[in-house]
C-alpha cells in the first residue's frame, strides 16, 4: 500500500521507525545491507572500507589527529556501530522505497514469533511512524464490524496518536475528536498540510463541527453543510521561517514589559514582512496556488491555543485577504507576504497580553496557517458571499422576554463577515434571535432603518483588494437574491421588494434579511445546527459561518450553510443578585436597564471615567492616541485594585469619532465597561455582543453595560463623575494635558470609606451601582 510520505527525509523515516524496535534494530539493519549488497549497489568490501573512512573523519572532526592511538578501543568500536547503521539507513533509503523497509520489519518480527495478522504487528503508537499507524488504522477500518470490534482499543489508539500530532494536543477537544474523526479525515488533513506539526486550533474546530454535523444532524442539514476548500500550514513551518530569516531573537518578546512589548512590535511587523521562505516551502505555496486557481483567497491564523475551551483568541492574531487577481508573481508575493503578516500577529500587544492574562505565556504558542477559498460569488467588480456572519448557541442579548435563550442568536451581515465580529464605525448587523427570527431588537420602522447595514465589506477584484463600500454601490435590482436580504421603506413602512421598481430608489433600500428568514429554511436549520454542535461538543459553540439562497426564484428556496470555525463559546460566571428592595436613591451612582448578563461586582474602589465632553473635545488623533495609551497605563497600574470603566460611545470600536479607541489589552484589569449614550453623547451603541472584543470581555469576566442617558428610568449622578476630585495625575504624574478629559475616581473621596456595589439583577431587569458604608467596627469589651 503506497501512502503519501509524511517526512522530507526518507532516512529520518527509516530512522524514526527503528527507533522503536531497538531490540531487533541490529538484525533489521543487517537485512537492509543485505539488500544493498544482493542488488550489487554496495559491496561488502565496499560498504566496510566506508564505515572505516567515515569513522575517521568523525574522530577529525572531534579534534582527534592520532584516530588509532588516542581512542580506546571500545569507544572505536562504538563509532564504527553508529556510522554502519547510519550508513545502512541513508544508503537503503536512498535506494529503496518505504515498502520494502516495511516487509524486511515484518519478516524478522515473523522470525521472533512476534504477534503478526496482516498488517496489524504488535507496535508502540506513541513512538511508530505515522505511515504505520495509518496502515493499520486503515486495516482495522476495512474488517467486518464483529471482526473490527476486536480492534477498537488499538484504532482509537492511534486516531488519538494522529489527532495530537497532527491537530491539537488539547485534551479536552481529543476527547471529543477521537469519537468523530474516521482516519479517511485524518488521511485528508495530511495530505493537505505542508510540515509535520499540527494545524492549530481553528482548523481544529472547522473540521470537527463538519464531522458531527455529517454523522448525527438531520438529513437536511447533512446536505446543505460544507467547509470551504482548505489548506494547511503547520505550525512548525512558522518556526522554519523565523530561523530562515534570523528572527529567532523576537521569541523572548512575551517576557518584555507591556510598554516594550507596544513599542516594538511595528518592527517586527517590518522584519517579519521582510522573510522569505526556504525553497522548498515555496514550491509548496506555489502548489496550493495553483490548485486555488484564480479564486480569492483568505490567510487565517490557527494558533496551538486558538479556539480553545477556555480561551478562544477572538481576533488575537491577524487574517489576511489575498484577492489572487494580479500576475502568478504578485499573486504569489501577496500570498507570502500575508502569511509573514500573520506570523508576526504572533506578538501582538493584545495577543502576548491576553497570554499574560490567561497565564498561558509559558505555553509554546506557535501558528499554523488556515489557507481558505473566500465564500462568494462576482457581482460586477465586487467578490463577497450573499450572507455571512457569526452564530452562537446560547443568546445571552434578550431584547424580549419572549426570546429563548437556549435557541440560539445571530449577528448577520451582507458581503464578507469581517463587519459581523468586529466593532466597525457607524454600522450596525442584523441581529436576529433564532427562537423569534423576524423579531427585530428595534419595533419601529425608522430605528430598523436607522439600526441597519449602511456598508459591506468585499473584494474588489478589478483594485484587487479589500474594501468597505456602501451598500448601495451595489444594490442592483436584478441581483437575484435581493428581494431576500433587503426591504424597501417608504411612508414609514418597511415593504418587501416585489418588482424592478427600486432601480432609481436605492436610498430607500435597507437590509433587513427579512425574507431570508421568512421564506427559506435558513434560521431553523442554523437552530438545529447550533443544537447539536452544543450537545456534542458539551459546550455552548459559537461558529462563523457563510450562507447561499440556492434557488432563489423557487417557491421553496434551500440554502447552502458553509462553516468557516468553530469553537466553545465564551461564557461568564453569572451569578444570582438582588438589588437591595430598601436601597435609598441617594446611595444609587448610576441605574440602567440595557443589562445582558447578571451578576455582581462587589467592592469597587475606583471608578476610571472618560467624559464625553472632554472626549470629543479632544483637538486632534494623535491626542486621542495619546487618551488611549493613557488609559493602556493606568489600567496597568490599577492590577489588584477593584475598578470599572464608564465612557462615552462604544469601548473598542474601530472609528474613534463613535467611542474610545482601545483594545483588550488596554482595559483588562477593569471589572465592568460601561457605555454612556445619549443626552449629547450620541446615539445608543449598537450591543457588542458577539464581537471578538464582546468576547474578550466575557472569557475574563468582565461585565459590559450601556446607560442611556435619555431613558427616563436612567440614573447618572453627575456630581460623583464631575466633582470627586480626579485622581490621574496620583498614577500618571506626566498626564495633566488629559485631566479634563481622563478621570480617576477614588469612591472614597465621595464617601470616605464607602465602596461601591455593581449588581446586574435579573429578575427586576435592571444594573445599579450603589454605595455601600463599610463594616461596623467591632466592639471591644472592656474586661
Amino acid at each position: 500500500m503506497t501512502l503519501p510520505s509524511l517526512f522530507a527525509d526518507p532516512t529520518y523515516r527509516i530512522y524514526s521507525a527503528l527507533a522503536q524496535y531497538p531490540v531487533l534494530a541490529t538484525r533489521i539493519r543487517a537485512r537492509m545491507r543485505q539488500e544493498l549488497f544482493d542488488r550489487g549497489l554496495l559491496s561488502p568490501n565496499q560498504f566496510k572500507e566506508m564505515v572505516r573512512e567515515q569513522s575517521i573523519q568523525s574522530q577529525g572532526r572531534e579534534g582527534l589527529t592520532d584516530p588509532f592511538a588516542e581512542e580506546p578501543e571500545d569507544v572505536w568500536r562504538e563509532r564504527q556501530d553508529r556510522v554502519r547503521d547510519t550508513l545502512t539507513d541513508l544508503h537503503f533509503a536512498n535506494n529503496f522505497g518505504f515498502e520494502l523497509f516495511e516487509e524486511i520489519v515484518r519478516q524478522v518480527l515473523a522470525e521472533r514469533g512476534a504477534r503478526s495478522e496482516g498488517w496489524l504487528i504488535d507496535l508502540n503508537a506513541e513512538l511508530a511512524p505515522q505511515e504505520l499507524l495509518v496502515e493499520q488504522a486503515l486495516a482495522i477500518s476495512a474488517m467486518p464490524p464483529a471482526e473490527r470490534a476486536r480492534y477498537e482499543p488499538r484504532l482509537q489508539e492511534i486516531k488519538v496518536v494522529l489527532i495530537r500530532s497532527m491537530i491539537s494536543d488539547q485534551l479536552a477537544y481529543i476527547k471529543i475528536a477521537k469519537k468523530w474523526f474516521t482516519i479517511h479525515d485524518l488521511l485528508d488533513i495530511r495530505e493537505r498540510k505542508t510540515g509535520k506539526g499540527k494545524v492549530g486550533g481553528k482548523a481544529a474546530g472547522m473540521l470537527l463541527a463538519r464531522r458531527i454535523l455529517l454523522e448525527m444532524a438531520d438529513e437536511d442539514v447533512k446536505a446543505s453543510v460544507r467547509i470551504p476548500e482548505s489548506f494547511f500550514l503547520a505550525a512548525d513551518v512558522m518556526y522554519t521561517y523565523m530561523a530562515y530569516n534570523d528572527l529567532m531573537h523576537w521569541a523572548e518578546q512575551k517576557y518584555k514589559p507591556a510598554e516594550q512589548i507596544r513599542s516594538e512590535y511595528l518592527q517586527i511587523q517590518k522584519e517579519y514582512l521582510a522573510g522569505r521562505f526556504p525553497p522548498d516551502i515555496q514550491d509548496n505555496l506555489h502548489n496550493i496556488l495553483q490548485k486555488i486557481g484564480s479564486k480569492p483567497l483568505i490567510v487565517r491564523s490557527s494558533s496551538l491555543l486558538e479556539d480553545n475551551f477556555g480561551t478562544s483568541f477572538a481576533g488575537k492574531y491577524d487574517s489576511v485577504f489575498c484577492p489572487n487577481q494580479g500576475t502568478p508573481e504578485e499573486n504569489f508575493e501577496d500570498f507570502t507576504t500575508a502569511i509573514a503578516a500573520v506570523y508576526a500577529s504572533a506578538l501582538k500587544p493584545d495577543a502576548l497580553l491576553y497570554r499574560r492574562r490567561n497565564d498561558l505565556i509559558d505555553y509554546d504558542e506557535r501558528i499554523a496557517i488556515l489557507i481558505q477559498e473566500v465564500e462568494g460569488d462576482p457581482i460586477g467588480d465586487y467578490y463577497f458571499p450573499q450572507a455571512a456572519g457569526v452564530a452562537f448557541s446560547r443568546n445571552l442579548y434578550r431584547w424580549s422576554p419572549q426570546i429563548e435563550r437556549d435557541a440560539g442568536f445571530l449577528r448577520l451581515v451582507w458581503g464578507l463577515g469581517t463587519r459581523a465580529v468586529d466593532r466597525v464605525g457607524n454600522d450596525y448587523p442584523r441581529m436576529v434571535a433564532l427562537s423569534h427570527p423576524l423579531l427585530h431588537s428595534h419595533a419601529e420602522p425608522r430605528a430598523i432603518v436607522g439600526y441597519s447595514q449602511k456598508y459591506l465589506d468585499v473584494i474588489d477584484l478589478k483594485a484587487n483588494k479589500f474594501r468597505s463600500i456602501p451598500a448601495q454601490d451595489v444594490i442592483d435590482p436584478h441581483y437575484p437574491i435581493l428581494r431576500y436580504i433587503a426591504q424597501v421603506y417608504q411612508d414609514g413602512y418597511l415593504s418587501t421588494i416585489r418588482s424592478n421598481l427600486v432601480k432609481d430608489r436605492h436610498g430607500d433600500v435597507v437590509i433587513t434579511f427579512d425574507e431570508m428568514l421568512r421564506r427559506t429554511p435558513f434560521a431553523d436549520r442554523m437552530r438545529r445546527m447550533l443544537n447539536f454542535l452544543e450537545q456534542h461538543y458539551e459546550s455552548p459553540v459559537d461558529m462563523e459561518f457563510t450562507a447561499r439562497i440556492l434557488n432563489p426564484s423557487t417557491t421553496t428556496p434551500d440554502v447552502q450553510i458553509t462553516i468557516l470555525q468553530c469553537r466553545p463559546q465564551s461564557q461568564l460566571q453569572e451569578s444570582i443578585a438582588r438589588v437591595p428592595p430598601d436601597l435609598k436613591k441617594e446611595r444609587i451612582i448610576f441605574s440602567t436597564k440595557r443589562v445582558l448578563l447578571y451578576g455582581r461586582v462587589p467592592d469597587i474602589r475606583y471608578v476610571m471615567f472618560v467624559s464625553p465632553e472632554g472626549y470629543f473635545t479632544l483637538p486632534t488623533p494623535s491626542a486621542r492616541h495619546r487618551l488611549s495609551r493613557a488609559i493602556s497605563r493606568l489600567n496597568a497600574k490599577l492590577e489588584g485594585a477593584r475598578y470599572i470603566a464608564v465612557g462615552p460611545g462604544r469601548w473598542g470600536t474601530t472609528n474613534p469619532d463613535l467611542g474610545v479607541r482601545i483594545g483588550y489589552g488596554d482595559i483588562f484589569h477593569t471589572r465592568a465597561l460601561v457605555e454612556l449614550s445619549g443626552a449629547g453623547v450620541g446615539t445608543a451603541p449598537e450591543p457588542s455582543f458577539g464581537t471578538h472584543f464582546f468576547q474578550d470581555l466575557i472569557e475574563s469576566q468582565i461585565f459590559p453595560l450601556a446607560i442611556y442617558l435619555d431613558d427616563p428610568d436612567a440614573v447618572f449622578r453627575r456630581n460623583f463623575f464631575y466633582k470627586t476630585p480626579n485622581r490621574l495625575l496620583d498614577f500618571l504624574p506626566d498626564e495633566g494635558e488629559l485631566v479634563n478629559c481622563l478621570h480617576l475616581i477614588d469612591v472614597q473621596d465621595y464617601k470616605p470609606g464607602y465602596t461601591l456595589d455593581l449588581v446586574m439583577d435579573g429578575e427586576d431587569g435592571r444594573a445599579v451601582a450603589f454605595l455601600v458604608p463599610p463594616p461596623p467596627s467591632p466592639v471591644v469589651e472592656e474586661t
